[in-house]
């Protein structure tokens, strides 16, 4: 005699129909997005707090009370001589140290990247060394060497320590594009006639260019805010940053918001700008 079992019928879960829900990972999605958010904030604020004070309409040397809003110090900017002057030398200071420091940087990037030679470590150690040694390190053993050598300091010793503190930069960032490149397209170009100069010149720095302008962009950034070894290179010389910190002392005018407002949108800009043409050669 055998008796039937019966059981409940299986079904398989359909194919279409949706995954589970998890909240617990949305919740982290959500926070984690948040904290981003607020992290830009953190970095932003002083950057808008600078621009909103360039319109303070103060009635005193301190720029640090809203005391209400105008466009009167947009067109003042050329009443304090010597702040020009600071700005003027900045801009030659970076413009001079960022073109010296981008050419040396990308030949030296494109052999460390392209080439192994004997030493190649020990020049890696040192750029390494240059970007992570402090300021102040580098800027007493420069104001050592100059004053050891009878260099008296200005102009020329500020270009000549900008180029040293911001070349590591170049160089490291030119490797790195150089490293990625496909060898292949190179040969191709001298297989079809092609010599070492035009390959160089049609091939090579096209594709290492974005590197070459990065490079640059950030030469260029490193040098124009530097203080540091600056106030130890620069004897008598005045930089925007130099000037700043000495007008401290007395209240910083609203016209240093502004330049330094330019400058920000000028950088900006070339940000994007440099972003759109990658973009389009991609």
């Amino acid at each position: 005699m055998t008796t039937a079992t019966t059981s409940a019928p299986v079904t398989a879960p359909s194919a279409g129909a949706p995954a589970p829900a998890r909240p617990r990972r949305r919740l982290l999605d959500r926070l984690l997005k948040v904290y981003v958010w607020l992290i830009l904030a953190w970095l932003f604020l002083p950057i808008v707090v600078m621009i909103i004070f360039g319109f303070n309409d103060t009635k005193s040397k301190s720029n640090v009370t809203w005391q209400g809003f105008t466009f009167k110090w947009w067109g003042m900017l050329d009443q304090d001589p010597k702040l020009i002057e600071a700005v003027v030398n900045s801009l030659e200071i970076a413009v001079l140290a960022t073109v010296i420091t981008t050419v040396i940087g990308t030949l030296m990037g494109l052999a460390m990247g392209r080439y192994r030679f004997r030493g190649l470590g020990a020049v890696n150690l040192v750029l390494f060394a240059a970007i992570a040694s402090p300021e102040l390190v580098m800027g007493s053993s420069l104001l050592s060497l100059f004053v050891s050598a009878g260099v008296q300091p200005g102009f020329v010793t500020v270009v000549i320590a900008h180029v040293l503190f911001s070349l590591s930069f170049v160089a490291i960032t030119v490797r790195a594009r150089v490293v990625g490149l496909d060898p292949s397209i190179e040969e191709a170009a001298r297989d079809l006639g092609a010599s070492t100069w035009v390959t160089f010149w049609r091939v090579t720095f096209p594709m290492i260019l974005p590197g070459v302008i990065s490079g640059a962009l950030l030469a260029f950034a490193l040098s124009i805010d530097d203080f540091v070894i600056t106030q130890f290179t620069s004897g008598a010389l005045q930089t925007f940053p130099l000037w700043i910190w000495g007008a401290t002392r007395i209240g910083v005018p609203p016209q240093v918001n502004i330049l330094g407002t330019l400058i920000f949108a000028v950088g900006v800009v070339i940000a994007v700008v440099n972003t759109v043409t990658a973009r389009r050669r991609t």
